[in-house]
């Protein structure tokens, strides 16, 4: 998890807080590297809602669909999502009843089983619940 700023090796070097992406982060050559510089102009919620919602939560717009991949702790038991695309909501649940990462079991929307981990685009305007079992 490079991407979060909490993650940088060495805090007492970032000086910025440590759930804002700063602008640049100083260099070895630098008169302080590792040295975090111009935090919260950089659109960190932009960045943070596209890293959390796409790879880690795991919902991706595709061509096709929803592709869903969720890549989590293994200590959560679930979430849910919503999520609107092309008119369609989606009101998705994650259940991780294994304990695992990743890895789909099932998945079903409207209570029709979906073979893959792609949902199928729905009109817009619909209302669809969406169930993944991690496993």
């Amino acid at each position: 998890m490079t991407i979060c700023p909490a993650a940088q090796p060495e805090q007492s070097l970032y000086k910025s807080e440590p759930y804002v992406y700063s602008q640049m982060i100083a260099g070895k050559d630098a008169p302080k590297p590792g040295e975090a510089k111009n935090s919260w102009l950089t659109g960190t919620a932009a960045w943070n809602f596209y890293a959390i919602s796409q790879y880690i939560l795991g919902v991706k717009p595709d061509f096709d669909g929803l592709f869903i991949h969720p890549v989590i702790p293994r200590e959560w038991t679930g979430y849910r999502v919503t999520r609107k695309f092309r008119g369609a909501t989606y009101n998705i649940i994650v259940s991780n009843p294994d304990r695992v990462s990743r890895g789909i079991k099932e998945m079903s929307i409207n209570g029709k089983p979906v073979d893959g981990n792609i949902l199928p685009l729905c009109p817009a305007g619909s209302v669809n619940e969406v169930e993944v079992i991690l496993g």
